[in-house]
């Protein structure tokens, strides 16, 4: 997954609403990103939804956890069993 929120999150939801995967849940103190969830919107749209939707940018890709765009697309079909990819 390489995607997360940062310390700046203001927990107001606006990304949990766009996830489609319902990767986005609230955390104790903020906004968390289930990794075994987060397609980063690969399959769902052409970018990540969530990243577009934050009014002050407190989700951003963790380049240190970088995924093959082959790899997100295999969770979003096994999240999404039987549906056809909107992007591929």
């Amino acid at each position: 997954m390489a995607v997360k929120i940062s310390d700046d999150c203001i927990s107001c939801g606006a990304c949990e609403a766009e996830c489609a995967n319902k990767a986005i849940s609230e955390g104790p103190t903020s906004y968390v990103v289930n990794p075994e969830r987060c397609t980063e919107c690969v399959g769902s749209h052409n970018e990540p939804q969530c990243m577009q939707t934050c009014p002050i940018s407190a989700i951003v890709l963790d380049e240190g956890c970088r995924e093959a765009h082959e790899d997100l697309l295999a969770r979003w079909q096994a999240l999404h069993p039987g549906e056809t990819p909107k992007t591929t």
